[in-house]
């Protein structure tokens, strides 16, 4: 089991910008590479829902909720993920979670700690 360290999020109002970060601690770098990794959100009262996922060759996908405002990207030397999130709008907000080995846009079973994003004015 990969051990995922998420920092960043917090509160910015509308139309802001903020980033996630997502740190594989404790895994060896081809354990890092060796699986598409990603973002989901949990809003009140909602399901967690797919946000964007990285494969190992660095493709991208993202949901059509976010598509043209998120971009993820990754930097294997660190063994880090991010999810640049800009033109924030109150539906972002939601706890945001990073996850290892995701197939389609189904989560695999490694889980970062979850961070809270509040959009608001």
């Amino acid at each position: 089991q990969v051990h995922l360290v998420q920092s960043g999020g917090g509160l910015v109002q509308p139309g802001g910008s903020l980033r996630l970060s997502c740190l594989a601690s404790r895994a060896i770098l081809s354990t890092f590479r060796a699986a598409d990794m990603g973002w989901y959100r949990q809003a009140p009262g909602k399901q967690r829902e797919f946000v964007a996922a990285i494969t190992p060759s660095g493709s991208t996908r993202h949901a059509d909720s976010v598509k043209g405002r998120f971009i993820i990207s990754k930097d294997n030397t660190k063994k880090t993920i991010y999810l640049q999130m800009n033109s924030l709008k109150p539906e972002d907000t939601a706890v945001y979670y990073c996850n290892r080995g995701i197939i389609g846009e189904r989560a695999g079973d490694d889980w970062g700690q979850g961070t809270q994003v509040t959009v608001s004015s």
